[in-house]
Formats: C-alpha cells, sequence, structure tokens
C-alpha cells in the first residue's frame, strides 16, 4: 500500500483490526479475505499496514503472523504490567456473567458452550474461558453428536473453594421453582425457558456469589 490512506484503506483497517480483537485464535488470510470480501494479496497488504500503524502510534499491541494466521498480541514492552494484571484479576470477583455461566455449569453438567449459551441467551464463550483460567470449569469430555462439541464441568478446585465434598452437596434449586417443582428436576429446569428457568438461574447466580465471593452485600473489593 502507498503512503496515502485512502477512505477506503482506512474503512478495511477499521475493519480488519476490529476482526483480530473479536478472534480468540489466528486468523488465516483465506478467512480474512473472505470476511472482507477482497483477495488473499489485498489481506496481506491490509496486514502489513495495519502492522505499521499499530507500531507508529505506540500501540499496547502488535500483530503477527504466526501459527498459519495473523494475531493480536500485546506488545513485549507491556509484559509486566500485562503479567501483574492477570495475576491480581484472578483473585477478583466474579463477574455477574461469570456467575451465570458457572451457576448453569455446576447444575447441569456436563454440559456444552451452545447450551450454556443458548440458557443464558448470549454468547459465553470468553466466560467459559475465564472460568477456565480460574481453575473453576475443566474440558470433560466430547458429547456423542454431529460435531462432537467439547463438554464442560467444574472442576476439584471448585469444591475445594466452595467448601464441597462433592457435587450432591450443592444446595438444592428446587425451593426456588416453585411449590410443584421437584429436586430431581432442579437442574433441567434451569434450561427451561419462562419464568421458573430465570428464577433457577438467578437463584443460582446467588449461591455460587455467596459461596465464591462471599456475601453479595459486601463491597466489591
Amino acid at each position: 500500500m502507498g503512503e496515502s490512506v485512502t477512505a477506503e484503506d482506512a474503512g478495511a483497517l477499521r475493519a480488519l483490526e476490529a476482526l483480530f480483537f473479536v478472534s480468540d485464535e489466528p486468523l488465516t488470510t483465506a478467512v480474512l479475505a473472505a470476511a472482507l470480501e477482497v483477495d488473499r494479496r489485498r489481506v496481506d497488504d491490509l496486514c502489513a499496514a495495519l502492522q505499521t500503524r499499530l507500531e507508529e502510534r505506540g500501540s499496547g499491541l502488535v500483530l503477527r503472523d504466526i501459527a498459519g494466521g495473523w494475531r493480536l498480541y500485546s506488545h513485549p514492552e507491556t509484559a509486566g504490567v500485562v503479567e501483574q494484571f492477570v495475576l491480581s484479576s484472578r483473585q477478583a470477583r466474579l463477574t455477574k456473567a461469570a456467575l451465570e455461566t458457572l451457576a448453569i455449569v455446576a447444575y447441569k453438567q456436563p454440559v456444552t458452550r451452545h447450551q450454556i449459551s443458548a440458557i443464558r441467551g448470549v454468547n459465553s464463550d470468553g466466560v467459559i474461558r475465564a472460568l477456565q483460567d480460574r481453575g473453576l470449569v475443566v474440558e470433560t469430555g466430547r458429547e456423542e453428536g454431529p460435531g462432537r462439541p467439547m463438554l464442560y464441568g467444574t472442576s476439584p478446585e471448585f469444591l475445594e473453594r466452595l467448601g464441597l465434598s462433592s457435587l450432591s452437596a450443592l444446595p438444592s434449586l428446587a425451593p426456588l421453582l416453585g411449590a410443584d417443582a421437584i429436586e430431581d428436576d432442579a437442574a433441567d429446569a434451569v434450561a427451561d425457558a419462562g419464568a421458573d428457568g430465570v428464577a433457577a438461574e438467578d437463584g443460582g447466580v446467588e449461591i455460587m456469589a455467596d459461596m465464591v465471593d462471599g456475601p453479595s452485600s459486601e463491597p466489591a473489593e
């Protein structure tokens, strides 16, 4: 690309940077070409231009061609502060989204990413990764079905942190589902659409908040 950047170039670079931001894995030239509706040579030129732009503006991010694709990384000079932040955030309180996801995994495991997202109504991939990073959620196998999606469950560290001997010691959700609900249907009810499902999920969040982070009335650290 030349030194001057056209409006079309600027739009393409903006879109390219956004794609890298939302991706959790390297993006190949072919994938980027399809997403931007341009040819592969054009993608290579755009990536090279974005690399230069990031460096020239002193960004905390760098764009690298690695593992067969392009991906954004934190700048090497930020390694110290990034490491400190990541380590300290592991001790921070869980967000409401994390508590929702953890409650679903705890009461409905083994469960797939798609099932978790369907229950919450939003994509939960990032939240699941965060819970995995904290050691609270682990991969437990693959579902026997089309695509064999990964199954998730809680970890031994989850039980240890909650002070439970086993999953059977988790508080029952039945009281939160109404007088007609029975304990054996508690986990399935979390996945149902409608008021009972919402009530069960909210109750699971409260349980997780109290057991993982302490009473919800305490100020956030």
